[in-house]
């Protein structure tokens, strides 16, 4: 399986050259302001991409999915899988997709690190294949010049427990890139409102998780 993910395009979509693949995953932040109208202009974006399957979660900027999910879902075709503490089956993977962070400010989606994130990331399954949140883990992918690591600790610990063959997020701009601990891979898949490219990745028959394009990182901390 092909997948090519993205993650932060924040309607600039248009200056993505995507790859084609067999599953594209945004994972998350693909409005500005979050509103709807802002959404009907996304989703001509994403009904144009050829992949067969797409998962689509949504970022602390997509508030249209928080505040009017139900007219948001409706503006989705039926072949985007929009998960929010919800899982998928393709070619026989399971994806699950969250799009809770630690709070910042007023964005959408904001839960307070420790009890209230926990009880989310207990939702996960234990099975889980691939893993798409929005924000990242503590430890990977959660670097930025100004404030140090933003992960989520129990996000990390949850992903420790279940380890899935691949966990994908954005969220922190400044630190795409790939990672490999233990079984599971980890991919920051931002796109920088797309200053980087997307990400691709080969999921194997056995599990391997091999990276195929990756652009670079914009800066080691």
């Amino acid at each position: 399986m092909l997948l090519v993910a993205v993650a932060d395009t924040h309607l600039y979509h248009d200056e993505l050259r995507v790859p084609a693949g067999d599953v594209f995953v945004h994972a998350g932040d693909l409005l500005r302001a979050g509103t709807l109208d802002e959404l009907r202009r996304a989703t001509e974006w994403l009904t144009s991409l050829p992949h067969r399957h797409k998962v689509l979660v949504a970022g602390n900027h997509d508030r249209c999915f928080e505040l009017q999910h139900a007219e948001a879902i409706r503006l989705l075709p039926g072949n985007i899988h929009y998960l929010q503490d919800e899982g998928v089956l393709i070619g026989g993977l399971r994806f699950w997709g969250s799009p809770w962070q630690p709070a910042y400010n007023g964005w959408a989606f904001n839960l307070e690190r420790g009890r209230k994130l926990r009880s989310q990331w207990a939702r996960i399954p234990t099975n889980t294949d691939i893993l798409v949140t929005h924000g990242p883990p503590l430890g990977f992918g959660d670097r930025s010049p100004v404030h140090g690591r933003h992960g989520c600790v129990d996000l990390a610990a949850r992903v420790s427990e279940i380890r899935p063959l691949l966990h994908v997020f954005g969220h922190i701009h400044q630190d795409g890139g790939f990672w490999h601990e233990a079984s599971t891979a980890y991919l920051n898949a931002t796109t920088w409102e797309c200053e980087r490219g997307p990400s691709v990745v080969d999921l194997s028959p056995d599990g391997e998780v091999v990276p195929v394009t990756i652009p670079p990182r914009e800066a080691d901390f």
